[in-house]
């Protein structure tokens, strides 16, 4: 897996072509996972762990890899199955990602291969899978249920991120925000829209949410459908790029290619920080880039948007 990530340019050519690349990998038993290859900055053999003291359970260690020091994080236990043997360690597989701002490994039993497939592919978790399942989709490849991870879920759990926006923002938004149109706030992740609509509500915002992409196109279309324009119905919309079905970067250029939709202001919000560039939100149209997650950065610049009208 030493070439996993030799040529990111190569997938800058899938945005705003509803196509993602998919890295799978096992953990114990046969269950095939994915997780997007857009957030894998490197696969490697398990390196030397060092532990830490009083830390979680499911973080295995932290290894010293390129000059940074970084969490292995045992995925099996992080999603409520066995984890992975001590004596088995050796054999296994460290996944390095960046989600949020940090970097993290994810330690698996096996991995696979990398796969290049459409987001209409990728379908939201079947209904009866509940609440507390760690998944954001599942797909079919080779006739195998692939199911793919959510982990942004996982990291609240394993690592929380304050969720609050603190008292010095809140005190700006009392004259700036009250009397605007609501946020439509588009992420698959339950955790992530929870995240967001906190944040926005904490100051004063009505919100709006949907599971993905293909499904807020159609509501958009469904209440412009009377000849009104989006932005008499939003104040902005706020999206996730990795979503089943219909991924952000084809949301908004379906959004900016629609003359009743084309002047509202669009900004991706997304855990593809590592490897994500301004050149990709020109290439589709969208107005702003914001990394996950800091509630109080993404409180100002809601403000700021508003506020420029």
């Amino acid at each position: 897996m030493a070439g996993v990530l030799d040529s990111v340019n190569q997938r800058t050519q899938l945005v705003g072509q509803n196509r993602l690349e998919l890295l799978l990998f096992r953990l114990r038993g046969r269950q095939i996972y994915g997780i997007n290859v857009f957030k894998v900055k490197e696969v490697l053999q398990c390196p030397r762990l060092s532990s830490i003291p009083n830390s979680r359970q499911v973080v295995r260690g932290v290894a010293h890899i390129r000059g940074e020091t970084i969490p292995i994080i045992d995925l099996s236990m992080a999603i409520r199955l066995p984890g992975i043997p001590q004596e088995e360690l050796a054999s296994s597989f460290v996944i390095i990602t960046e989600y949020n701002r940090k970097t993290q490994g994810f330690l698996v039993t096996g991995v696979d291969r990398i796969m290049n497939m459409n987001w209409e592919e990728i379908l939201p978790p079947p209904k009866g899978a509940g609440k507390d399942v760690y998944l954001t989709a599942v797909t079919r490849i080779d006739d195998k249920l692939v199911e793919i991870i959510d982990v942004e879920k996982i990291l609240a759990e394993v690592s929380p991120l304050g969720e609050d926006v603190t008292e010095a923002v809140l005190s700006k938004s009392a004259d700036r925000v009250p009397g605007h149109l609501p946020v439509l706030v588009v992420d698959d992740s339950a955790v992530a829209r929870r995240q967001i609509e906190r944040c926005l509500t904490a100051i004063g915002m009505e919100v709006v949410t949907k599971n993905d992409g293909k499904q807020a196109y159609e509501y958009l279309k469904e209440v412009t459908a009377d000849g009104s324009r989006a932005r008499d119905h939003f104040s902005l919309i706020i999206s996730d790029v990795e979503m089943p079905e219909m991924d952000g970067y084809t949301l908004v250029t379906k959004v900016k290619g629609d003359p009743a939709m084309e002047d509202i202001f669009v900004m991706l919000h997304t855990s593809l920080s590592g490897v994500f560039n301004q050149a990709m939100v020109k290439k589709v149209g969208a107005d702003d880039f914001m990394a996950k997650f800091s509630p109080d950065e993404l409180a100002e610049r809601v403000m700021d948007i508003i506020d420029q009208g």
